[in-house]
């Protein structure tokens, strides 16, 4: 499991260098779409059927207020639309900022 190094703010990006030194950039609104809280992805059933979630929502405007380690798995990003409940794994999270 790749684990983030360093994390920066850079204009509307998010960059991250990885421990093996690998860069990763993501946009800080795309970031905010792809967080994989309940509120934000949903949830389902044991039949697969979705409940919740705010698909296809205009998160153009977020940024990144702040953002915490979680254990030693996780990232916790804090949005200035209030958001912090999605917990990025280091693994979702280099899934993302790689397909950048």
């Amino acid at each position: 499991m790749e684990r983030p190094k360093e994390i920066h703010a850079i204009g509307d990006e998010i960059a991250i260098i990885w421990e093996s030194g690998t860069e990763s950039y993501i946009r800080q609104s795309d970031l905010r779409a792809a967080s994989p809280s309940a509120e934000t992805a949903g949830e389902r059933d044991i039949f697969g059927t979705q409940y919740g979630g705010e698909f296809k929502k205009n998160y153009s405007s977020v940024t990144v207020k702040n953002w915490e380690f979680v254990g030693s798995y996780a990232m916790r990003f804090e949005f200035s639309d209030g958001h912090r409940t999605g917990l990025y794994s280091f693994d979702y999270l280099y899934k993302i900022t790689a397909a950048q």
